[in-house]
């Protein structure tokens, strides 16, 4: 844990703000703690849940024993089974981790009721002010983690902070079952210690541009001459910059409108064969259209994205007439947009699917 809490100095300045305490709670290998949580012939084994590896399934999700080994989600699980010859592969439940995360999630309103929610295993909280009158974020944290323990028989990892970017990082610190603060007075410090990549918004192409430009840590952000910083990462620019203060104004939205659901996959090798490229584009769109299922949702936008070797990047879309969640009609509509491309006759470098326009699923899809 990086401090003791995060209790703040009096400020005697008129107007005075004091920092919010943010909560962002994130369960452990979710997926596949509640297989084994289930299956007591599981536990403490290197276990995936997910695809079947003959029919080119993906990893959903990997307990810790199989990461390990380097199994991730959103790796194909012929892959997986290769660096772990041992791996248990358990086809997912997608109903039994719905419920366990809306146990999660009231657990989380009995503290505030400012939650919001960012997928079935992770939220964020502000606690600043919260049901229990605790004063101590940190204690807040520690007594959700301990009730998630006692009534699920699941562990999670909480990361306390001024804001939602500092928590969001806190959070992945000590994984699993960790908890650690990121006090106002400690922020500095800890943002000092950051690579680049802790940057929202910073994946591995963003972060390998920066580094061309001597961007090598977070906080090079702030010393970087604008203009090349600019002409580097575009819009992207002001952004950095800000996180790089530690600075993040979000509120927690307990209300956030899902706007879309999407999935994707960068490959380790080009895919250069049209029925491989055309099986991937359909796992994705299965992923999706599960995804809608899952938060009760229907989409009259299908979406699909190809980047090519080389980085270029096309998508195509197509809208209906009447909303969505089923599978065979989500994955032929991908498909079908997939012929609008050039994939194959260009390496394809990573595939995704999305699902916009949507709405609540109120009667069955057709």
């Amino acid at each position: 844990m990086l401090a003791p809490g995060d209790a703040m100095n009096p400020q005697d300045q008129p107007g005075f703000a004091p920092p919010r305490k943010i909560i962002h709670l994130d369960m452990d290998a979710f997926y596949a703690s509640v297989e084994s949580r289930d299956n007591p012939q599981l536990r403490g084994k290197p276990l995936a849940v997910g695809g079947s590896p003959e029919s080119r399934g993906v990893v959903a999700a990997a307990s810790y024993e199989a990461r390990t080994f380097g199994v991730r989600s959103a790796m194909p699980m012929a892959r997986a089974v290769r660096l772990c010859p041992e791996l248990v592969i358990v086809h997912p439940d997608f109903s039994k981790y719905k419920e366990a995360s809306q146990r999660v999630m009231a657990i989380l309103r009995s503290a505030t009721p400012l939650v919001e929610p960012l997928s079935l295993d992770e939220a964020y909280l502000d606690v600043t002010q919260n049901s229990w009158g605790e004063p101590l974020a940190m204690t807040v944290a520690q007594r959700i983690k301990q009730t998630i323990k006692d009534e699920l028989r699941l562990t999670a990892s909480a990361g306390v902070a001024p804001n939602k970017f500092l928590a969001k990082i806190a959070s992945g610190w000590q994984k699993p079952d960790g908890l650690t603060v990121i006090a106002p007075e400690r922020v500095e410090s800890f943002l000092q210690k950051l690579p680049v990549e802790a940057l929202w918004g910073v994946g591995p192409v963003t972060a390998k541009k920066l580094r061309t430009i001597g961007i090598e840590r977070l906080v090079d952000v702030r010393t970087a001459d604008p203009a090349q910083l600019a002409q580097t990462v575009g819009s992207l620019a002001e952004w950095l910059v800000q996180l790089s203060h530690g600075v993040d104004d979000r509120p927690v939205e307990p209300n956030r409108e899902t706007k879309s659901i999407s999935s994707e996959t960068t490959y380790a090798k080009d895919l250069t064969d049209w029925r491989e490229i055309n099986q991937q584009v359909q796992l994705l769109a299965e992923e999706v259209a599960d995804g809608l299922k899952r938060k009760g949702l229907r989409a009259r936008t299908i979406t699909i994205k190809v980047r090519y070797k080389g980085f270029t990047t096309v998508t195509r879309s197509h809208t209906a007439e009447y909303f969505t969640d089923s599978r065979p009609d989500i994955v032929n509509r991908a498909q079908t947009l997939l012929e609008r491309t050039q994939a194959a006759e260009r390496p394809v470098r990573l595939l995704g699917v999305g699902a916009h326009s949507l709405k609540a699923a109120e009667v069955p899809s057709p």
